[in-house]
């Protein structure tokens, strides 16, 4: 298995999350524990992504979410379903992207600095594993092409890591 992220910077959006989940998947397995699988998730999210302030996950425990594996500044250590982004997107099984955090009601700050976001469930046999979530420190920071590739990878994290 390899163990560095190869990916060049020159590439459109959509390329680079064509190599990035190439990578994960021959990075990640099943057989390593899942704590070591989203800690490395993270790290080569944050080394591929440049315009990321913060990744990491929020894992559900049946009742709240709670802080998982993450790269960034220190960030809150529990959510409440339905409360803030990454609670709301839990809460309805959606992902969520927010352009401007200021325009998201009840948006949670752990970051004064972060400007936009991207949340993204991770669920498995209709069964709410925890959420991934992305912030930026500029606006507008996550498109389309990030939903539709991140969705991929969440699906593949639930289905063969978790």
């Amino acid at each position: 298995m390899d163990q560095e992220i190869k990916i060049d910077v020159s590439l459109s959006l959509e390329e680079k999350y064509q190599a990035f989940f190439e990578q994960i998947r021959n990075l990640l397995s099943k057989d390593d524990k899942l704590i070591s699988n989203l800690s490395n998730f993270t790290a080569a999210y944050k080394q591929t992504f440049q315009n990321t302030s913060w990744v990491g996950f929020y894992l559900f425990d049946g009742e709240k979410l709670y802080l998982g594996p993450f790269q960034g500044k220190v960030a809150c250590t529990s959510i409440d379903l339905g409360k803030g982004v990454c609670g709301t997107s839990a809460f309805i099984r959606q992902s969520i992207v927010v352009p401007d955090v200021n325009k998201f009601p009840g948006h949670i700050f752990c970051d004064s600095d972060s400007k936009s976001e991207i949340v993204i469930p991770l669920v498995k046999d209709d069964q709410l594993l925890g959420v991934l979530d992305i912030d930026s420190h500029n606006f507008n920071s996550f498109s389309e092409t990030d939903k539709e590739y991140l969705e991929k990878i969440c699906n593949f994290l639930s289905n063969e890591i978790f």
